[in-house]
Formats: C-alpha cells, sequence, structure tokens
C-alpha cells in the first residue's frame, strides 16, 4: 500500500503545521507531498519553510511562493520576504511547477492552482469544459500526460469532484481554511497490487491562539484580516488601510 499525505496553503502557520505533521506521524504516513503556498499571509514564513524543507518528500510552488520570491511586490508579499534569505527565496522560485506519477495503472497530476497556470483559478463551478481541460497535457509547465486524476490546492476548500469519471480533488487548506476553522489535508492511498485508490480527509484543532499571538507579535500587514480569517474561516479581502 502506498499512503500519500497531501498538504497545501500551509501560508506560514506553524501552529497548525506542526499539528498536521504529528497527526501524520501518529497515522504512520512517512510521505507528506505539500502543494504550494509555504509563505504568505502568516506570520512565520521561515519557520515553515525550514519545517517544509525538513519533512517534505515532495514540494510544488504555490503561487504566494511565487509572489514572495520576486513575481510581484506587494506589502504581503514584501514584509515575508523581508524575513527570508536569499538561499531562502532561490528555494520557492526554483519549486517545480507540478507532480505527475503513476498510480496503481493511472496517471495522478499534482498542481497548486490548475494546469493553465499559478494564477489560473479552477473553481468548483468552473465550466465544464474547463474541468476536462484541466486534465490535458500543459508541456509549458511540464506536464506531459492526459491526467486520469488531479489533486489541486489553492481554493483553501476540501473538494472531491467527478469529471466524467476522472477525479478533481481539493486537498483543502492546512495553514488558512476557508471552508472551516479547521486546518485539514488529504490522505491517498493506493493498492500497489491492483487498481484501486482511497480519499480521505482529516480536520484537527491545533493551538491556534499561539498563531494569533505570534500574528499579532510579529508587526505584519494585515494582520487583522489574518486574524479573522483564522477565527470564522471567512476570508477578507486585504485592503491597505490609511491613518491607523
Amino acid at each position: 500500500m502506498i499512503r500519500l499525505a497531501i498538504l497545501a496553503d500551509l501560508h506560514a502557520n506553524l501552529a497548525a503545521t506542526l499539528a498536521v505533521h504529528a497527526d501524520a506521524e501518529r497515522r504512520g504516513l512517512n510521505e507528506l507531498w505539500v502543494l504550494g503556498d509555504l509563505v504568505g499571509k502568516g506570520p512565520r514564513p521561515r519557520e515553515v519553510l525550514e519545517w517544509t524543507q525538513a519533512h517534505a518528500s515532495r514540494v510544488i510552488q504555490g503561487n504566494w511562493d511565487a509572489r514572495v520570491a520576486g513575481a510581484s511586490h506587494r506589502p504581503q508579499d514584501l514584509w515575508p520576504r523581508s524575513k527570508l534569505t536569499p538561499g531562502d527565496l532561490s528555494y520557492l522560485e526554483a519549486l517545480p511547477y507540478g507532480i505527475e506519477e503513476q498510480f496503481s495503472g493511472a496517471w495522478w497530476r499534482f498542481v497548486h492552482a490548475s494546469s493553465r497556470g499559478l494564477f489560473h483559478r479552477l473553481y468548483p463551478h468552473s465550466s465544464l469544459s474547463d474541468q476536462i481541460d484541466a486534465f490535458a497535457p500543459s508541456p509549458q509547465f511540464g506536464l506531459t500526460q492526459y491526467a486520469d486524476a488531479l489533486v489541486y490546492a489553492d481554493m483553501h476548500e476540501a473538494l472531491l469532484l467527478d469529471v466524467e469519471g476522472r477525479p478533481l480533488i481539493n486537498c483543502g487548506s492546512v495553514g488558512n481554511p476557508l471552508d472551516s476553522t479547521l486546518p485539514c489535508y488529504l490522505i491517498l492511498e493506493f493498492d500497489s497490487d491492483g487498481p484501486g485508490y482511497s480519499a480521505t480527509y482529516v480536520r484537527l484543532t491545533y493551538n491556534r491562539d499561539e498563531e494569533i499571538s505570534a500574528a499579532e507579535a510579529s508587526g505584519m500587514p494585515f494582520t487583522r484580516e489574518y486574524v479573522t480569517e483564522l477565527l470564522t474561516g471567512a476570508f477578507q479581502k486585504r485592503r491597505a488601510r490609511t491613518g491607523e
């Protein structure tokens, strides 16, 4: 049996990341795959990046990783960038776009946002043609196979859809869930002697108060919005404030 723990959207939330890691260890899950957005939004980018480098088996790039590494220069990009070393930023910039692996006779694709680009969103309500296109090759991103299954992140919402017989799976968010207040990760299990697989979501509690305290003491921008998201699971759009 091949067993993978699929994590994504850690977003510099160290307390949630460590809670998920401890849960995966209790379950005997040694293969931890991280589908991007290690940094951004949260208060501890360096610590979460170091955790990822120490414990993740496979890592791909998320849109926030690319932004913090230099793709954009918003206040929420500049603050975590200032906390990372040039080597850290080079690591984020060089992360691969996606993973394609064959399990149980099927090609599985793992990306952060979609098969069409880091900043292209694949929504649950996207058209059927957009969903079908997500399984097609994208050679410009190193995705060369016609995927039989697609696992992605970015939406911060756990999701499992059937797209004309092919699973479209969102693994949910560890550090910034927006469909709950509880971190979420995905366990995939493949039968090495047959065609079967199973997908299990895990949600768990964590020391949220520690994370909120770290955010409030960090001096990072948009602390209020970040804390509100942790407390409510509701997205707070970042808008620059003046006079505060």
